[in-house]
């Protein structure tokens, strides 16, 4: 056997190289993995003495050669490739073992140049894999040190069989289209939506289960160029049991909500809504007030924090059941309170920065394909709310009302939140119809809701929503705006002495 061994990824070589040599396999290297490989005292060949060509244009040019890829794409069951093989003085190639420079690691350094990221770009490498994987009934393709004992321990047996030799060639052509992704993810430039795009994830692990116990889930990353911020794969379990693929849905809904807000903030988080929402410079009246909001619906939901968590903040969380709590980070003694209930999933995560001009792609499948968009974000500079009322907001409900206006925002449409002292009083989630919605919420205020102000997440259409919420005690209204019965709206605010914000801006959220 022979074999041609040039890899990126040196982990495991040596080993793997010298237990190929032990098997009596002939091996073939280029330059910086030739001299990885014989520091450690093995003795390889180089591909100038396969090709009987030296290597050209500082290393642009060596593997690309009649003898390599005749060698590795020759059909051994073919006599007609064979005489050819033989006519040209080549020797079939049994194995490639190659993974790729690390585009994706050098252009995501600080200050990177263009010239810099396309000398990163492989064109050898690539080319020997697609070739090897392609013939792969008849040369082993190995882009994995994962997967180096798997083959030795086959190879010791006697033969790889045919099953795992196309196991590793779809992981080889998997491995050059996340490269290719990669390369044409960087060179996009501000494109958001090209004709053609593919996206590369890479699994971390198998989950559970789904949704539902039937349902088989797994937890992947994308390969992302640049930098971006960190997201929910990037979430440290500190303590308790493994996360569930809900446990991921309610953690996302969560710190997104709570890092929405620049004060101090706690969010409570139940089925992806938040229940339980509360800004505050004194963060154990953030959670007080935040519990408040609906202590049912928040047993056995998530907290998130946006700032870390002290001892006296965890003693009075600890006196509810909850699943998970996500926080940037908490004190010692804090921990150890926590670490305590064996079933509680304490998390950290970093908190993730605005992304400012580099806005992240929201995805949502549906039959045959996706939907794409860009997520729902405006900078304060795009934000020119709007009173129309007769009567200015006071100073406390406009604070009230932007509060709100952000807490609507996570709320499944039809959306309402009603908020006082930058509270989440009540909300109507996901209803057909506005007016339920804003029931619900008064319904879950109660005496609260006098004096409170209402976001909605899209137009007021008729008068009817503003007279529910004016006869349930609401003070000031903040609504999108767009509608034909604008003027009915408004003028039904006026009767009330409310008074009411458009923004131009909508947060539906399916």
């Amino acid at each position: 056997m022979r074999a041609i061994v040039s890899v990126s990824d040196k982990s495991g070589l040596a080993d793997f190289v010298r237990k190929l040599r032990d098997l009596d396999i002939e091996i073939f290297s280029t330059g910086g993995t030739k001299k990885a490989i014989e520091v450690e005292g093995i003795k390889v060949h180089s591909i100038s003495e396969l090709t009987g060509f030296p290597e050209i244009l500082n290393g642009r040019v060596k593997t690309l050669h009649p003898v390599v890829h005749g060698g590795i794409l020759a059909r051994r069951e073919l006599p007609q490739h064979m005489d050819e093989l033989a006519k040209n003085k080549i020797q079939t190639i049994d194995m490639v073992v190659v993974n790729l420079y690390p585009f994706v690691q050098a252009v995501t350094k600080a200050n990177v140049s263009l010239e810099e990221a396309l000398e990163n770009i492989d064109i050898g490498g690539p080319t020997m894999i697609r070739a090897a994987a392609k013939n792969f009934p008849s040369v082993l393709v190995i882009v994995d040190p994962e997967d180096y004992d798997i083959v030795i321990d086959k190879l010791h047996k006697g033969k790889v069989d045919l099953k795992e030799r196309k196991k590793l060639a779809q992981k080889a052509f998997q491995h050059v289209a996340m490269y290719d992704t990669a390369i044409a993810q960087y060179l996009r430039d501000e494109e958001t939506f090209p004709q053609d795009m593919t996206i590369a994830m890479k699994k971390l692990y198998d989950l559970r289960y789904g949704e539902n116990p039937h349902q088989k889930a797994a937890l992947y990353t994308e390969q992302a160029i640049g930098q971006k911020p960190l997201g929910m794969t990037s979430v440290k379990l500190l303590s308790g049991p493994e996360l569930s693929f809900n446990n991921f849905l309610d953690l996302e809904a969560a710190w997104s909500t709570a890092c929405d807000f620049t004060d101090p903030t706690i969010a409570i988080v139940k089925h992806n809504n938040p229940c339980g929402l509360c800004s505050h410079k004194d963060l154990i009246e953030a959670y007080k007030r935040a519990l408040a909001g609906d202590p049912v619906s928040a047993f056995g939901g998530i907290v998130a924090c946006n700032r870390p968590i002290d001892l006296a903040l965890a003693t009075k969380i600890d006196k509810t059941h909850y699943d998970c709590i996500i926080a940037p980070g908490y004190s010692d003694e804090a921990l150890d309170l926590f670490k305590r209930k064996k079933n509680l999933r304490l998390l950290s995560l970093p908190i993730q920065p605005q992304p400012g001009k580099t806005r992240n792609i929201d995805l949502r499948p549906i039959g045959g394909g996706f939907l794409v968009q860009e997520e729902d974000y405006y900078t304060e500079e795009e934000f020119k709310p709007k009173t129309v009322s007769k009567r200015e907001p006071t100073k406390a409900e406009m604070r009230d009302l932007f509060f709100a206006w952000k807490a609507v925002k996570h709320i499944k449409s039809n959306g309402i939140v009603l908020a006082k002292d930058n509270t989440l009083l009540g909300m109507g989630t996901g209803q057909p119809n506005r007016v339920v919605s804003v029931e619900l919420s008064l319904k879950r205020a109660g005496d609260a809701a006098k004096g409170s102000v209402l976001a909605s997440d899209a137009m007021i259409p008729f008068p009817d929503t503003v007279e529910v919420a004016a006869k349930g005690g609401v003070t000031a209204v903040i609504q999108t705006g767009g509608s034909v019965r604008d003027k009915e709206v408004i003028a039904t605010a006026d009767k009330y002495n409310m008074a009411m914000v458009l923004t131009g801006i909508r947060h539906f959220r399916h």
